[in-house]
This record gives structure tokens, sequence and C-alpha cells, in this order.
């Protein structure tokens, strides 16, 4: 599992109403059950226990793993680097360590400020430690760059021990991502994964991160499928020196001479939602209404009254200065709109967002290898783009009868309609954002729902504003699924915000209102 996805599942269990304290009490309970295994299994009797702690959710897990230990009667000494704990939840749970004083367990609490600290204590001063377990809750996922030297010295001290030696989560010092190991890491024999195993564990294999013990901490499958407020930590950090265009510059062609709500509320999402730049390519005639619409937008007038093959030169050389491009928002079912379409599909090799009549006129044969791709039907829509696909894999029937109401299914039902779905989506590499009370988002054998949004939303350019969003998250950074994923929750969510001001009134140009309070 990559560090990112566990984060964004950690805080999202809250969207459930599973506080994240609740996930430290059940993981540290797990890991003392597992202590408790390895020290019967090992040793035969009682040991002593040894926990050192860092000041993040890592050390927090071993102060609620030395809390349980206790009660099983071992006597455990907390060993703590930092006496200013970062995380809130690790924080609560040493006060509750703390608060047991005068203590009737055998617990002893030291803070190891300084290098010198580290001399004074046994373990430093010992190599014979074989009836000792030592827990290594120093950073586990938290590792960021080079080492500090206290921590350097501490992981040397850890390492020297013959104590048997467990790290939680991933060894303190090896990249929970990519299993490197850039100054120096803990060497287990055990290493306990919360939940599921990191990537860097996995790779790194036995040699550097030991036997490895899975640890369920109670994490719900919904809160991975769900997505939810934790997905916002996707969202790449802005440096302090950034300057215009660094993040995120699109490029919307859509518009013709009746329509130029659609891209224009799609630029204005986009903006609200993070980009730095929206250059829109629409026919000359809607240009100044577009332009109108707010004076952040960069308008390219394009000749005629619907875009057509003249237009494509002046796209590409857009096309140029831009990352992402959305093609489609009130574009029109022209003919040669559709041409244009195809060729620029052929031609443009970055990352395209595929939005309303864009999918009536694109041929899929052009774009089912393309993985930098999204597209966004609503049901209908999704049956006509794929009907080939329905008829090729023989699901004519099932996907007749079948419809998109997930409410009071059972576990068989739902997984079907999914693997029907999942089957069709396959049959392209790019990203699916299937439209409707829940936005299903598919791409190869991912899977995740979004269940923001209500029923006021069927107001005309709700998809137009998601459009733009989604585009905006794929300039700033984020991969097609993800982008797609956070779009979809933000933009329901900014609807859910809308409809408590407006009620049934809200309009799709409400939702850029709201967007910004959410990111």
């Amino acid at each position: 599992m990559k560090q990112i996805d566990m984060i964004a599942t950690d805080y999202s269990c809250e969207d459930l109403g599973l506080s994240r304290l609740c996930l430290m009490e059940n993981a540290g309970r797990g890991i003392s059950d597992e202590i408790a295994k390895l020290s019967t299994f090992t040793f035969s009797k009682p040991v002593k226990i040894i926990i050192l702690s860092g000041s993040g959710g890592n050390g927090g897990d071993g102060f609620v793993a030395g809390r349980h230990l206790l009660n099983r009667g071992f006597e455990v000494e907390i060993l703590v680097l930092s006496s200013q704990i970062k995380s809130k939840n690790s924080e609560t749970n040493f006060n509750i360590l703390k608060n047991m004083n005068p203590s009737f367990s055998r617990l002893t609490i030291k803070y190891i400020e300084t290098i010198e600290d580290l001399e004074e204590l046994e373990i430093f001063n010992s190599n014979s430690f074989t009836d000792f377990i030592i827990i290594d809750a120093l950073l586990g996922t938290g590792v960021k760059g080079k080492l500090k030297t206290k921590i350097k010295k501490v992981i040397e001290i850890i390492n020297r021990s013959n104590a048997l030696k467990v790290s939680i989560d991933a060894p303190s010092g090896l990249n929970p991502e990519t299993g490197e190991i850039i100054d120096i890491a803990v060497k287990p024999e055990y290493t306990i994964s919360l939940h599921k195993t990191k990537n860097g564990v996995k790779i790194a294999g036995e040699e550097l991160v030991g036997n490895i013990i899975s640890c369920d901490i109670g994490i719900p499958i919904e809160a991975q499928i769900f997505v939810g407020s934790g997905d916002l930590l996707r969202l790449k950090n802005r440096v302090d020196d950034s300057h215009k265009g660094n993040n995120g510059k699109i490029l919307i062609i859509g518009g013709n001479k009746d329509y130029s709500g659609a891209p224009s509320i799609a630029g204005l999402s986009a903006l609200s939602s993070g980009v730095d730049l929206v250059y829109i390519g629409s026919p000359e005639n809607n240009s100044l209404v577009i332009k109108s619409y707010s004076p952040d937008f960069i308008v390219k007038p394009l000749k005629g009254d619907y875009l057509n093959l003249s237009n494509q030169e002046d796209i590409l050389m857009l096309v140029e200065s831009v990352d992402t491009i959305l093609l489609g928002p009130g574009a029109g079912l022209e003919e040669e709109t559709g041409k244009l379409f195809n060729i620029l599909i052929s031609k443009i090799r970055k990352p395209i967002v595929l939005d309303a009549d864009a999918l009536k006129l694109i041929d899929m044969s052009l774009i089912k290898d393309k993985e930098d791709l999204i597209i966004m039907p609503h049901f209908q829509e999704f049956k006509i783009f794929f009907k080939d696909i329905i008829k090729k894999e023989n699901l004519e029937n099932e996907f007749r009868e079948l419809s998109l109401n997930f409410d009071n299914l059972n576990y068989d039902q739902i997984q079907n309609k999914i693997a029907i779905l999942q089957k069709i989506t396959k049959s392209i590499k790019g990203t699916v954002i299937l439209k409707g009370k829940y936005d299903l988002i598919f791409q190869n054998n991912k899977f995740r729902l979004n269940k923001t949004g209500n029923s006021a939303m069927t107001v005309g350019g709700t998809g137009d504003s998601l459009a733009g969003v989604v585009t905006s998250l794929t300039s700033q950074g984020l991969d097609s699924f993800d982008a797609a994923c956070l779009g979809t929750y933000l933009n329901g969510k900014a609807g859910d915000l809308a409809f408590n001001e407006y009620g049934n009134g809200l309009k799709a140009s409400d939702l850029s209102k709201f967007l910004p309070k959410l990111m």
C-alpha cells in the first residue's frame, strides 16, 4: 500500500465516524497482542519491553502498546525522544501514561533530549540484552530526508543490541514508499504492518525488515473505497517561491454560437480549485461572453460559429503553453467539430479530460491506450460510448437491466454491478468517472465511489464544474485516477455547501464560490 493511500484512508475514517484516536488504540492493542505472542514463543517467559517512541503517530502507537503490555504483566520502559509530541492523538495517549502516577504498574518513562541522555541509558552501555524486546516506534512511515544525529545514534544503539527488535509499520530510517535507506535504518527481526503492508516494506525484503506480521486495526474497506476528506492530503504542497503558472495551467476547448456557459463554468471551478492559469479556446462569436464571466480567463477567439478544422493550428499552439486540456463543454455536435477533436486527440501528448459533447464525437480507438486520460459520462453517455465493448463482451442483457442504484443492496449484488462496469471500463487505460447519485471512478482494477453531492445538482452545468475541477487537479500534479476521485469529492462537497445556502435554487456557477473553502 502506498504511504499516501494509508494516510488518506486513516483521515477519511473520520468521515465514517471512526476517530483516528480509536484507530491508534486498535493499533496499540494489536501491537501488544503480537509482542506478547513473540515473547511467549521466543523466550517462554515475560521479558522487559523497551519502547523507543518518536513524536508522531508511530510514537503514539508505541504509547498505547506500552499501556496494554503493562496490563499483561510486562515491565515496560518507554524512551521518549522529544518532550514535544507533535501528534495530538499521540499526546493524548502519552498523557494517559504520565497520569498513571504514582504508578502501580512496572512502568518507567525517560526523556532522551540529548546525546548525553542516551549515554546514560542501560541499553547504551550493554551488549548483553538477550531477554529484552525493543519496539521501534521512532519514525515508522514518517521518514523525510536525512535523519537527525540523535535519531541516527538511537538506531545504531538498537542495531547493536542483542535484544529481539520489532519495528512498527516500517523500520525507522527505511523509506516506506521505495524501501531505500539513505542514512541508516533499524534492522528488526520483525516488522508489524498496520492495516496493510507498505510498498517500501515489501520492496526492501526480509533482509532489511525481518518477518512481516500483519495487524488489523479496524479500518473498514469502505474507508478505502469511499472518497473522503483524507484525499485532500494528495494535493501537492506549494513552495513559497513558486510563481505564476507553477501550480497548473489548463486549456478548455469548447463552446459554440449557442453555448458559452459550459466552458465558463468549467473555467470558474478550475480557478476556484487552485489552478494558476485558465486558457479558453472558443468560437469568436461567444468569446466576449466568456470573458465577461471572469477577468481571470485568458480567452482565445477561434474562427467560425463552431469549432472546426481551421482552428487546429491555433489550438495546438495553445496546448504548448498548458499542462492539461479539457475538450468538450458546450462544443456541440457538428461533424467538423468531431473531426477536429479526433485530430487533436491524436496529436496531443498531454493529460486530457473529455466531457459532454466530446464523448459523442471521439473515436474510442484513438484514446483506448492513453493512460493520462479522464472521461466523464453519465449513465446514458456511458452506454453510448462503450456500446461496441458491451456488445463484444456479450453484456447486452446484463447491461439492459443494470442501474446505478446501490442503496439497500447486499454484498453480492453490489459486487456484481461493479464487476460488470469494470469489465467494460477496462477496455481503455484511462480513468472513467461514471456520474450519478454516487459517482463511480474506474481505472483498470482500481475502483472508488464518491458520495458527496445532492439532488439539487441536477441543474445544468454541474458536470461542467466537475470537468473544470478535475482538469485543474490534473494540472497540479495528481495522476488521472486521483484527480478524478478528489474532483468528484470536491465538486459534490461544494454542491452540498451551496445547497445549505441556496437550497434547490443553487446554480452550477455557485459551486465555484464554495470550492476555495474546501481546498
